[in-house]
C-alpha cells in the first residue's frame, strides 16, 4: 500500500485536477514530500477518492452516449420504403425501471418496486453494417438510416404480458432468449442493442429484454450495481414467466454488470430446487461479466456444474473492466481474468477474445456483439445449440470461412482460445 500511496501522491496533483481536487491534490504532494506513517491514511484515504475519479474520467473519455438520442421513440417520422428495411423484430420487455414522465423516453433510470411490462417494434435498416449499431444524432426517426422503434405498448398485468408472449414463442418454435443489459445503459440503448444482437444473430426465436434500472451515466456506477441487485428477484420472476408462456429453451445472454443479477438469479433458482426453469434452461452466455472473480466463485459453488453450457466470454484487455477491478481494491473481474483453468474448473466455458479486435468499442467491452464474427457465432450456437460441435468439427476453418464472408480477414479461430472443464480447444467446436 505504501508504494501504491507514493504514487499516488506523486501523481495527485494531475488526476486530481481532473476531478476538480486541485486543493487536495497539492496538500496530498507536501504530505508525501514532508514523510512520516502519520500521512499514510490520509493518503490512501484520497487514493481510493483517485480511483473512482480516474474510472470515470476514462469512461466519460472514451465515449458516452449520445444525450440527443436518449428517447427511444423520435419526433419526427422520415418516409422510408420497403427497400429501406432489413427487418423488424418484436422485442418484449421486462423491467424494473419506472415509468418515465417523458413519454417518448418509455422508462427512466429509476428504480421500481414492480415489474412493469411492453412490448415494442423495431426495424433495422437496410445500410446497416453487422456488429455496428446506427444510432440518430438528434430525434428524427430515419428507418432508412437508423435502428427505429415503431411503436411501443405496455401490459397493465403480468397475465396479458405471458399471453402475448406466449403466442410469440409458439410462433417461434418454442425457443426464447433473455437478454440482460450492464451498467451505463439507457432503456433506449438497452432496446437498440438487444434488436442488434438478434439481428445480427440470425436468432429466430422469440427476444425477451429483460432492463434493470440503469441510470445510463458514468457517475452512477455504485447505484448501478444496487439497482442490479434489487433487479435479481425480477429477473428470477421473468424466467418463470417464460417458462409459464411455453418456451421449451430458455437462453441468456447477459452483459457486464447483468451478469450479476444474472448469476444471482439462477443462484435462487438453485436454491429454490429449480436451478433448470423446469428443465427449460439453454446455454448461458456471460459476456464481459463485471463480477468479482472470488463472487463467482462462490454462485457458482452454490449453483453446481451446469448441465447445460454456461459460456464465460473474457478480455484480458477490456479497459471497462480493468478499471472496474482497480476500483474494486485491485481484485480482478471475471471479464478479465487470467486464469481459465481455474474458471472452467468450476464447470463453464472459458471463451477468450483478447487477441479479437472490437468494433467502435474503444474500452473493448462489447466485442460479444460489435465484432461481426463472433456475434454470428454467437447466433449459431444459440439456434444449433447441443448439435452446434457436431455441425462444426472444424471450427478453425468455419471460423476462418465466416470471417472472410463478413470481410473480417483478420480474425482466425487461433484468435479465440476456448477452455473446457477437460482443457483447452483449439480447433474443435464446443459441445
Amino acid at each position: 500500500m505504501c508504494r501504491f500511496a507514493r504514487i499516488c501522491a506523486r501523481t495527485g496533483r494531475f488526476v486530481a485536477i481532473i476531478a476538480g481536487r486541485r486543493r487536495d491534490a497539492f496538500r496530498l504532494i507536501r504530505a508525501h514530500e514532508r514523510g512520516g506513517r502519520k500521512n499514510l491514511n490520509a493518503i490512501a484515504e484520497f487514493c481510493a477518492r483517485l480511483r473512482l475519479a480516474v474510472l470515470l474520467f476514462v469512461l466519460a473519455a472514451a465515449g458516452c452516449a449520445n444525450p440527443n438520442a436518449q428517447m427511444l421513440i423520435g419526433t419526427e417520422v422520415v418516409s422510408s420504403t420497403s427497400a429501406d428495411i432489413a427487418g423488424e423484430h418484436r422485442i418484449f420487455v421486462a423491467t424494473t425501471r419506472q415509468r418515465s414522465s417523458e413519454a417518448r423516453e418509455v422508462f427512466d433510470g429509476e428504480r421500481a418496486l414492480t415489474l412493469s411490462y411492453a412490448v415494442t417494434d423495431v426495424t433495422v435498416p437496410a445500410v446497416h453494417k453487422p456488429g455496428r449499431l446506427e444510432r440518430p444524432k438528434t430525434g428524427k426517426r430515419d428507418p432508412s438510416r437508423y435502428f427505429t422503434a415503431e411503436s411501443v405498448a405496455g401490459y397493465d398485468e403480468a397475465a396479458g404480458f405471458e399471453n402475448a408472449l406466449s403466442r410469440e414463442i409458439a410462433a417461434r418454435g418454442g425457443r426464447a432468449l433473455v437478454f440482460v443489459h450492464g451498467y451505463n445503459t439507457r432503456f433506449d440503448d438497452a432496446v437498440y442493442r438487444m434488436t442488434q444482437i438478434v439481428h445480427d444473430a440470425g436468432y429466430a426465436g422469440a427476444p425477451i429484454l429483460f432492463s434493470w434500472a440503469s441510470r445510463g451515466s458514468t457517475v452512477d456506477y455504485i447505484y448501478d450495481r444496487d439497482s442490479a441487485t434489487v433487479a435479481r428477484d425480477g429477473l428470477e420472476q421473468t424466467l418463470r414467466a417464460v417458462r409459464r408462456a411455453g418456451a421449451t429453451r430458455i437462453d441468456i445472454i447477459a452483459h457486464s454488470m447483468g451478469n450479476w443479477a444474472t448469476l444471482e438469479a439462477l443462484r435462487q433458482l438453485a436454491i429454490s430446487g429449480d436451478r433448470d426453469i423446469g428443465g427449460r434452461l439453454g446455454d448461458v452466455i456471460l459476456a464481459s461479466p463485471d463480477v468479482d472473480v472470488d463472487v463467482f466463485k462462490s454462485q457458482m459453488k452454490r449453483y453446481g456444474k451446469p448441465e447445460k453450457p454456461f459460456f464465460v466470454m473474457l478480455s484480458r484487455n477490456d479497459r471497462a473492466l480493468n478499471l472496474s477491478g482497480w476500483i474494486a481494491g485491485n481484485r480482478p473481474r471475471l471479464g478479465e481474468y487470467a486464469d481459465a483453468d481455474d474458471i472452467a474448473s468450476y464447470g463453464v466455458i472459458v471463451v477468450n477474445l483478447t487477441d479479437v479486435e472490437s468494433g467502435d468499442d474503444r474500452l473493448n467491452h462489447t466485442k460479444f456483439a460489435d465484432n461481426p464474427v463472433l456475434v454470428k457465432l454467437l447466433g449459431e450456437r444459440l439456434q444449433a445449440g447441443d448439435t452446434f460441435a457436431r455441425r462444426n468439427t472444424d471450427f478453425a476453418g468455419h471460423v476462418e470461412n465466416l470471417a472472410q464472408g463478413l470481410g473480417q480477414t483478420a480474425l482466425s479461430a487461433a484468435s479465440i482460445v476456448i477452455t473446457t472443464p477437460a482443457g483447452v480447444l483449439s480447433t474443435v467446436g464446443v459441445e
